[in-house]
């Protein structure tokens, strides 16, 4: 691992999922997986072993052999260096509040998008940096690095603005989806090409038709129902280079 890499460390018992976590976190430039593992024995095994290497954990809530939030006080105790962020599918209210008390970076709940990992990585290299090159903080700088929560609007390289919810890498992912087929697509193609939900495929493509970027047309799918199909316009080159 080069110096200008951070190691994570994935604790998750299914390793489906694991390797879907990896895949995510090696799409993000500055990480690298230093090791997987599947229960809390091995979680503190591997610590031991690469503490030093180490700086984010991504653990499940669920383990076979320890309460996610049990070993998340363990490892806050004996590895102060190191950030946590919860991915798990837990959704109880006590156990998200147990974890922002026990200070985890993020919390990710299951099943996990692409771009919501790539956001938190980004997050966490970007506040690493800023506290790495200073020796003080005045309270303006500090806010800057804390401000975690999204804004209502986030704004394009052309200055365009996107409404709250629609996430830039992900309508990126929608576009090129669609710009390397060369036939309209329904919102499970899409999906599948972008490793997504139907669902989240299906607003950001609606909002592509909304913003007159994609033309939607209705299709016949396998069992003969119509089903709306996406179509990128020929005239969107230059939407696509300012996203």
């Amino acid at each position: 691992m080069s110096a200008n890499e951070y190691g994570i460390l994935v604790v998750e018992d299914d390793f489906r999922i694991a390797d879907i976590h990896r895949a995510f976190i090696e799409q993000s430039e500055g990480f690298n997986v230093v090791a997987v593992a599947r229960n809390g024995a091995e979680a503190r095994e591997q610590m031991a072993l690469h503490a030093s290497h180490i700086q984010l954990v991504l653990l499940d809530a669920y383990l076979p052999d320890v309460e996610g939030l049990e070993l998340l006080w363990a490892l806050r105790r004996d590895y102060v260096q190191v950030d946590i962020v919860m991915v798990t599918a837990a959704r109880e209210v006590d156990t998200i509040s147990e974890a922002l008390r026990g200070g985890v970076f993020d919390y990710l709940i299951k099943p996990i998008e692409a771009s919501r990992m790539q956001q938190m990585l980004a997050r966490f290299r970007r506040e690493r940096a800023a506290l790495a090159c200073r020796n003080e903080m005045n309270q303006a700088e500090l806010d800057q690095v804390l401000a975690r929560s999204q804004p209502a609007e986030t704004t394009t390289a052309s200055g365009r603005s996107l409404p709250k919810g629609i996430d830039r890498l992900t309508l990126r992912s929608v576009a090129e989806a669609l710009k390397q087929s060369h036939q309209p697509l329904a919102a499970t193609q899409v999906a599948r090409a972008m490793g997504a939900s139907r669902s989240t495929a299906r607003r950001y493509l609606e909002y592509l038709v909304s913003v007159q970027v994609v033309d939607a047309e209705l299709g016949y799918g396998d069992i003969g129902r119509p089903e709306r199909r996406y179509r990128l316009r020929t005239d969107t080159n230059g939407w696509l280079e300012g996203l």
